[in-house]
């Protein structure tokens, strides 16, 4: 529940129930966006369906925008969300292998759950091989160690990266999403043209 329970707005018995909620909620907008469907998650990677982009762009614009308002409104302060610390070679090699499993599965890790409980054989076969690949991690995990600590940026931000304030990365960030959306439009429009 994000800064809400550490902020007393929520009590902390009820995160499991809100938490459970939430995910209902989440698999269910999944489903309904079609993201249990391996061909169209696919078919950002061959340029046929690009529902994947417009949909986790538009989460992401109105995240940002919102935490943005809430924290401009006094609502909820920035610096009280916690942010990961980014290790540059796990993000680079987990990116890459991820990447791989999608383009070669259909799914993503969270998708494939979406699948997998509607009853789709090979979502079912990546969520185990997803099970695989943290069991095999986790043995290995002392091999790892080193490179996956490795290029500690700590919780960095891209807007302090390339040292702009947040509101007008925002900024940028919305009207190159709103460009990406007209872009990928024309580039289905072109591709329904073609038979599959």
């Amino acid at each position: 529940m994000g800064p809400l329970i550490p902020q007393g707005v929520i009590d902390p018995a009820w995160n499991n129930v809100f938490a459970l909620l939430i995910g209902l909620a989440f698999g269910f907008i999944l489903e309904s966006s079609g993201f249990s469907s391996s061909r169209k998650l696919a078919g950002v990677f061959y340029g046929y369906d690009f529902v994947v982009l417009k949909v986790f762009m538009t989460a992401v614009m109105v995240c940002m925008i919102g935490l943005l308002y809430f924290d401009y409104m006094g609502w909820m302060k920035l610096s009280s969300i916690y942010i990961l610390p980014t290790f540059l070679y796990s993000v680079i090699i987990g990116g890459v292998i991820m990447g791989f499993g999608f383009i070669l599965g259909g799914y993503c890790p969270g998708t494939s759950f979406c699948g997998a409980v509607i009853g789709k054989i090979d979502a079912m076969f990546f969520t185990v091989g997803l099970y695989l690949g943290i069991l095999f991690f986790s043995v290995l995990y002392p091999v790892f160690e080193k490179i996956y600590h490795a290029a500690n940026l700590g919780p960095v931000q891209v807007h302090d990266l390339i040292g702009i304030p947040a509101a007008w990365f925002a900024f940028a960030f919305l009207v190159a999403g709103l460009i990406a959306f007209f872009v990928v439009s024309k580039i289905e429009a072109r591709a329904k043209k073609v038979e599959y």
